[in-house]
């Protein structure tokens, strides 16, 4: 492995530990020792994509997740991973999976199993 792809390896670990922390490019730049125009250039020759749209696709398949997984309301989770508001974080969402929050949650929604207890 070069040098390169473990340094864009060691900050996807790191991006993906911090998500629900606000990411700046010029943040991960400084981390990964890179000028950011650098460290974007390599991102996207290693990864295929931009590290803005790495960021924020990881950062709503992580809150389509916590839809999945959680009951938690669908404000809090778009707060915990940056968004200002619901509107625009329902907007992202939306264009990102083709449905809004909540028509996710319920055609995603994770059956919890309680072993023991009869389905009904």
């Amino acid at each position: 492995m070069f040098i390169s792809e473990t340094v864009i390896a060691v900050i996807i670990d790191w991006i993906d530990n911090n998500l629900h922390k606000p990411l700046r490019i010029e943040q991960i730049a400084r981390y990964s020792g890179y000028s950011k125009w650098y460290l974007q250039g390599l991102f996207l020759q290693y990864r295929g994509e931009s590290l803005g749209r790495y960021i924020r696709n990881k950062k709503l398949d992580s809150a389509a997740r916590d839809l999945r997984e959680t009951d938690e309301n669908i404000y809090s989770i778009g707060l915990r991973y940056g968004y200002d508001s619901q509107q625009t974080f329902t907007r992202l969402f939306t264009r990102h999976f083709h449905l809004p929050p909540g028509e996710y949650r319920k055609k995603n929604k994770t059956a919890c199993y309680v072993p023991g207890k009869a389905e009904s």
